[in-house]
């Protein structure tokens, strides 16, 4: 540990391991550090749509969804005030996170990086040369300091890594994400169609995922919570609503929240450090999107990174800024919108209206948000 890596990253998530298993397979020295251990489960909605799919296949893990036994995506059922409208998928994939991020690790691993569980990175001093990453054992209490050319943060919405920026700041008016796991034999949802639930308050989604498990993700305002009392009778207001079918053992089921799910943070990235998926900001996803958002994210680091191990600059840092906007931030703004709409009970009646008439319509506000954008060599005109 004596050595200055080439690059550390702070977070093994989904945009953390495909950064470092690209950064690897470009023959950087890699460390990962994660405070969890793995495998482990995640409040997500374990979709991923084709954008992901084409960033797996840009880094040579094309196959890596029907190895973990992941289910096509086929279709979304939107229901609201207990009707339905149904709208065809294609591309997409469902997979549990405990199964994909396990996976995407070991290919790091494998491509040779190294990788640390329990353990959490603090960014400190920069150097001329280097940034000190203070690596913190999360079982027991002991810490060292490594040395990196360049640090990419992947450790989530809420981030404690960089002292210049504690934490990403959020719209007052941001919902609350939630998830549960149901076991198998707790609904008779279809494999292969994401039901969602929608209604005054937030929305719910619902999917089977490979093993079995009914896996749901929600967004609720505030108010929903302290209403109902929590985020089980919460989702099980609105799935009533919707005319879904209630999950038996839903109202015993255990929520995890997470914060407010759309935030920003005030710069995407420092002296020799960037900011990757989550951390660099993220708003409410509905199809698999944020998925892809992360993926696209760490797929575009290694350019980067390759560059600052020669020299770091303000130029790169606003080149950073600047591939971030054209890849991830501009696909989220189109989720940002219809998350508006769906605070407006008037807009989202008149929105599902025309899907139900014409689904054609919203196919192609889905097909929009799954289109495959990958980083191209323009982005990098030094390299």
């Amino acid at each position: 540990m004596a050595m200055i890596w080439d690059v550390v990253v702070i977070g093994a998530g989904v945009s953390g391991g495909l950064a470092a298993l690209d950064c690897a397979r470009k023959g950087l020295n890699v460390l990962v550090v994660e405070q969890r251990s793995f495998p482990r489960w995640k409040v997500c909605g374990c979709c991923f749509n084709a954008q992901a799919q084409a960033v797996l296949d840009a880094v040579g893990q094309g196959d890596l969804m029907e190895r973990c036994g992941a289910h096509p995506l086929r279709r979304l059922r939107i229901g609201l005030n207990g009707r339905n409208a149904d709208l065809s998928l294609s591309g997409g994939w469902v997979l549990s996170r405990e199964r994909f991020d396990q996976a995407l690790l070991q290919a790091a691993s494998q491509a040779g990086a190294t990788v640390r569980f329990q353990t959490r990175g603090q960014l400190e001093d920069v150097g001329l040369n280097a940034r000190s990453v203070r690596l913190l054992s999360t079982s027991g209490g002991s810490s060292e300091v490594v040395q990196a050319r360049v640090v990419l943060v992947a450790a989530g919405l809420v981030n404690q890594c960089i002292p210049e920026q504690r934490s990403l700041g959020h719209t007052g008016a941001s919902r609350i994400g939630a998830g549960c796991v149901l076991p198998a034999a707790a609904h008779a949802y279809a494999e292969s169609v994401i039901h969602m639930a929608v209604g005054s308050g937030g929305y719910v989604g619902l999917v089977r995922r490979e093993d079995g498990a009914l896996n749901l993700a929600a967004a609720f305002d505030r108010s929903l919570l302290r209403a109902r009392g929590g985020a089980a009778a919460a989702a099980s207001s609105l799935i009533c609503s919707a005319g879904f079918e209630l999950p038996t053992d839903l109202m015993n089921s255990r929520w995890q929240l997470t914060p407010a799910l759309t935030r920003r943070p005030p710069a995407l990235a420092t002296s020799r450090c960037l900011l990757i998926g989550d951390a660099a900001g993220y708003v409410e996803p509905f199809t698999g999107e944020g998925m892809a958002w992360a993926l696209t994210a760490g797929a575009a680091a290694a350019p980067f990174v390759i560059e600052a191990q020669a020299d770091w600059s303000p130029d790169l840092q606003q080149r950073w800024q600047q591939t971030l906007e054209r890849l991830v931030v501009r696909r989220q703004r189109i989720c940002r919108s219809l998350a508006s709409v769906l605070r407006r009970p008037m807009l989202t009646e008149g929105l599902f209206s025309l899907c139900r008439r014409w689904p054609q319509l919203p196919e192609r506000i889905v097909a929009r948000l799954n289109h495959v954008q990958l980083p191209t060599a323009d982005l990098y005109p030094c390299l």
